[in-house]
């Protein structure tokens, strides 16, 4: 692991003991990759209002900007900015048919799951799981069924649970009221993630993939948010906790 992954402070470390601690995800980007299901949707939804072919970097951009979790908002936004005023009902049901699909395979069949074979597995036998995201239930529901059936997430908070989504705290505040006394560690990929924790006084750990156009700016939006470590990708958080466990002695 390389220097910058470990925490700049190992205080919080020290509280987190194993099997009375909580690791709660986020899902986009951190547990699935929806570079081909969430990110060309909104590819898709501005070129269907627009006539314009815009970047995933250009999305990029935008969600370094923070504010923009909600990806039909960011869809309108990117269409009003290029010059269209998009009904936002329309945009939703045009966004929702593609990534859902009508009758056949979606955008989100696309997705692929970013941690390895075992790792969710060997931490959630030190550590409790949850999982705090953006999507819809039923969004989660669908990648959580076809990738991690198998697995214990408690509880999972989305989008339609809350009444404010990130960067709003209101996510990580109720899982902290449905699991009182637990540490909590949050796993973000993006500036609203890490406000929310900021929000909630809950510790973060930023992914920042190397994939990202625009990753030096997300490491330092993390670094300004006070994230306790940046990470490339998920795998890399179960060296990271036992880096700590050893280093703390448990």
């Amino acid at each position: 692991m390389r220097q910058s992954a470990i925490c700049a402070n190992p205080s919080i470390f020290e509280e987190l003991r194993p099997l009375d601690s909580l690791i709660v995800f986020d899902m986009d980007g951190v547990l699935a990759d929806v570079t081909e299901s969430y990110r060309e949707a909104v590819v898709q939804t501005v070129k269907r209002f627009t006539g314009q072919t815009i970047s995933r970097d250009l999305i990029q951009q935008y969600k370094n900007q923070g504010g923009w979790n909600n990806d039909w908002a960011l869809s309108q936004k990117i269409a009003a900015d290029l010059g269209v005023a998009v009904d936002y009902g329309e945009l939703v049901d045009y966004f929702n048919a593609i990534f859902l699909g009508r009758g056949n395979g979606g955008l989100i069949e696309r997705e692929t799951w970013l941690p390895r074979p075992g790792l969710l597995e060997r931490i959630s036998k030190k550590y409790g799981m949850a999982i705090f995201t953006g999507r819809l239930r039923h969004e989660a529901g669908i990648s959580l069924r076809r990738f991690a059936s198998r697995l214990q997430f408690d509880p999972i908070v989305c989008a339609d649970d809350v009444a404010r989504g990130k960067p709003a705290p209101d996510g990580l505040l109720a899982i902290r009221k449905k699991r009182p006394g637990c540490k909590m560690l949050f796993v973000g990929d993006t500036v609203d993630d890490a406000r929310s924790a900021g929000a909630a006084g809950v510790p973060f750990i930023g992914i920042a993939s190397r994939a990202h156009s625009r990753r030096e700016d997300l490491i330092r939006l993390f670094e300004q948010e006070r994230a306790i470590a940046i990470l490339d990708n998920v795998n890399e958080i179960e060296k990271l906790l036992d880096f700590q466990e050893n280093r703390c002695g448990y």
